[in-house]
């Protein structure tokens, strides 16, 4: 079996799911000058599965930084963890935003890990982050 095209049901239910936002970096997609990509949580060709429980809507920049990994390291505890996933944990319980809603914090390892590896506080989506708050679109819950 291989990566199959997504038909546009498929399509627009994931998007709705994320609530028209990256399940990574609550970034939303009506205010995006990169692509969202409809992505694999755990990687393709780990377990070949399309099915809708495995896929996520991922900017494109978490996309490219995440890319086939399930597991990075947690700069306090210094070992291995799971990244965020967003089928099975809770946006909420891993994350919070800063006062500011500009920069997203880990709260546990697995938050930690996933922001590092998919570089969630990059200066441009900070910088975007902060044009956004201001004008009342963040934050997202």
């Amino acid at each position: 079996m291989g990566r199959k095209k997504f038909t546009l049901y498929e399509k627009q239910f994931i998007e709705e799911r994320a609530e028209h936002s990256c399940e990574y970096c609550k970034f939303p997609v009506t205010y995006s000058h990169d692509t969202f990509h409809i992505e694999h949580v755990i990687p393709f060709y780990l377990t070949q599965n399309n099915e809708l429980d495995n896929l996520a809507f991922a900017f494109d920049g978490c996309n490219s930084n995440k890319w086939g990994r399930t597991e990075w390291l947690d700069i306090i505890t210094n070992s291995k963890v799971p990244l965020f996933n967003p089928r099975q944990n809770l946006w909420q319980e891993h994350f919070e935003w800063h006062d500011t809603f500009t920069i997203i914090i880990g709260k546990t390892p697995i938050g930690r890990a996933t922001i590092d590896l998919l570089k969630m506080n990059r200066q441009g989506l900070v910088n975007i982050r902060k044009a956004l708050y201001t004008y009342g679109v963040l934050p997202i819950d």
